[in-house]
């Protein structure tokens, strides 16, 4: 029964460490994936729309009396 809980241990430690992160293509679609998210998020916080809002919110922010 030891032996078997061991081989167990074994196998499963080898199959995890085989997959034990992501490889250069994955790095590669990861990073295209965030860069795109990062143009479409900056396209959106600079639109006339967000930045009036912000610099309202800000304004109002700043403006409050103590």
């Amino acid at each position: 029964m030891k032996r078997r809980m061991r081989l167990w241990g074994l196998a499963l430690r080898s199959r995890a460490r085989r997959d034990a992160g992501m490889t250069t293509s994955e790095y590669a679609v990861g990073t295209l994936a965030a860069c795109a998210f990062a143009a479409i998020l900056y396209k959106v916080v600079t639109s006339g729309g967000v930045v009036s809002a912000l610099t309202q919110l800000i304004t109002r922010a700043l403006d409050v009396q103590f």
